[in-house]
């Protein structure tokens, strides 16, 4: 198991009532209450790099806790494939389990319940996104997510914050689609593509895979230019939504 300083490994009751594994960021003992915001991570499930964006989210002034959605008692591979389809649905388990983690996380000591964020990456960019539109959340930054067609399924969303890589043929229409939609609902947003950034620019992935992936159409790779300015632009936009 991963450790990352200053996040603890908690266990919270998922959406159907089973435990589910979480990484907690939680606020400094006798602080003001704080904002929460949930962390939702990208298709590799909960590792070190998304323990590390939930200690940069509680650097950011905010309780923060990142729910397994892999951690539903099954093979891990039918888990994704699970969680995959839920998303691409729009409804579901996992759906569920994050809605049961905002909960959680509003419950705790010091967080203030009245106000709760979501941030996501890849996989957990486009549930950010759903998630937005089903709970009472006051602002959502998605980080190369997918969009749906239809924009009723995200009538009703909270402010929005999104960054995309310019050079992910992927996900590259995704931002021109999700700017359109919020301004045609006239939701608060911003969202930007990054030209000379790829897929997953905010994580430094190692290995095999993640060397594969960097000549694949997601040109999938760490951009520290791209990644510095994304984070401001979350610090800025959740400090005007949040507070």
């Amino acid at each position: 198991m991963a450790v990352v300083e200053g996040v603890q490994e908690v266990s919270f009751p998922s959406g159907s009532g089973r435990p589910m594994r979480g990484a907690f960021a939680p606020p400094p003992p006798g602080s003001e209450p704080r904002p929460g915001v949930i962390v939702i991570h990208e298709i590799f499930g909960l590792n070190t790099d998304i323990r590390e964006k939930v200690k940069q989210v509680a650097a950011m002034g905010y309780a923060a806790m990142a729910p397994d959605l892999y951690d539903t008692g099954g093979p891990r591979l039918l888990c994704v494939a699970k969680t995959m389809r839920t998303l691409t649905r729009g409804r579901g388990g996992a759906f569920d389990d994050l809605e049961a983690a905002r909960r959680w996380l509003a419950g705790q000591p010091g967080v203030d319940g009245s106000r709760m964020g979501a941030i996501g990456f890849c996989l957990g960019g486009g549930f950010a996104l759903l998630f937005a539109a089903k709970a009472p959340l006051g602002a959502s930054a998605v980080f190369y997510g997918a969009v749906p067609k239809e924009r009723d399924l995200i009538e009703g969303v909270c402010p929005v914050i999104g960054s995309y890589g310019g050079r992910d043929r992927v996900f590259r229409g995704q931002a021109p689609r999700l700017e359109r939609f919020l301004s045609e609902m006239a939701v608060p947003h911003d969202v930007k593509t990054y030209p000379d950034a790829g897929h997953s620019f905010v994580s430094d992935h190692h290995g095999v895979a993640a060397k594969l992936s960097a000549w694949g159409p997601m040109k999938v790779g760490f951009n520290p230019e791209a990644a510095d300015d994304a984070w401001v632009r979350v610090r800025s936009f959740f400090g005007e939504h949040l507070g």
